[in-house]
């Protein structure tokens, strides 16, 4: 008489693997997310700070447009005082 014995090993095997692979792509996900987000903000940053630069040499109501949008100042006084602290 044979006796077979029948292991479960290979289903346990398989659902560790596929929980692994969910957390790992929830992993990049974020860590992609987060790198995109301190992205933008550096863009931003840099993009405020050639503005600054711009409006020193031409002061035109475009790049006070362009520089308001982005810090959200609306008297030209406040950009004013923005771009002497960040050109200095």
């Amino acid at each position: 008489m044979k006796f077979e014995v029948k292991t479960e090993n290979n289903e346990i095997s398989k659902s560790s693997f596929s929980f692994v692979l969910v957390a790992a792509i929830i992993l990049l996900i974020i860590i992609l997310s987060n790198i995109s987000i301190k992205l933008g903000i550096i863009s931003r940053n840099y993009e405020i700070n050639y503005l600054c630069k711009l409006l020193v040499i031409e002061k035109t109501s475009l790049n006070f447009r362009k520089l308001s949008k982005l810090t959200n100042l609306n008297t030209k006084q406040k950009m004013w005082d923005l771009c002497r602290e960040i050109v200095k």
